[in-house]
């Protein structure tokens, strides 16, 4: 996919109009404990014309006090899995299911998901990303369901690094189950599956 800076100009501007949107959520029962802890909502950022898009579960501390989707511990791994297909964040658009942070890093309630996720569909709308990957069994599960594709209920040690092509409303596009990167702090296994995983999404971009 060459990049275009008309494509990329127009992609902005809708992007930025949505992000300003998640900034007013207060419909958000997270906005609340936004405003109550000074965090800022975690949009996404990247290329808007970006090949690859990650999508993860929620924010943490360090995302929410930053604005930026991982930034911290996992996100300094992302960074280094990036670099090791010879791509850096920039290349790339990163963001989240959900875009504030839920309370002591619980997961997201249902609610808070059908709050969210409409503006999730929005970004890859938008993106019109060649591939898809999920971080984590969270983000796998709903993007599976999202796409109404037929391993939703599967379990990511089964189909972790799987190609595997969707096509909806949102578009068409590749999806690639991953573990999350934070999954390699507690199963050091599970950083070479990682790495091998990553090499798929190069040889698919």
């Amino acid at each position: 996919m060459g990049y275009n800076s008309k494509s990329i100009k127009t992609k902005e501007v809708q992007l930025n109009q949505l992000a300003q949107q998640v900034k007013t959520l207060d419909t958000s029962p997270l906005y609340q404990v936004r405003m109550e802890n000074n965090y800022k909502p975690v949009f996404g950022e990247g290329n808007p014309d970006a090949t690859i898009m990650f999508i993860g579960e929620a924010p943490g501390a360090q995302e929410a006090e930053t604005g930026r989707p991982f930034v911290g511990r996992a996100g300094k791994h992302l960074d280094s899995l990036l670099h090791s297909i010879d791509l850096q964040r920039d290349d790339v658009y990163i963001t989240n299911i959900v875009k504030d942070r839920p309370p002591d890093n619980r997961n997201p309630h249902v609610t808070e998901i059908e709050i969210y996720s409409p503006f999730l569909r929005e970004q890859i709308v938008i993106i019109q990303p060649k591939i898809i990957a999920t971080l984590g069994r969270f983000a796998m599960e709903f993007i599976f369901k999202l796409f109404q594709l037929p391993l939703y209920g599967k379990k990511i040690g089964e189909i972790h690094g799987t190609a595997l092509h969707a096509f909806s409303e949102l578009g068409e596009t590749t999806i690639v189950p991953l573990y999350h990167p934070a999954a390699v702090f507690y199963n050091r296994n599970l950083e070479a599956v990682l790495k091998r995983d990553f090499e798929i999404l190069k040889k698919l971009s």
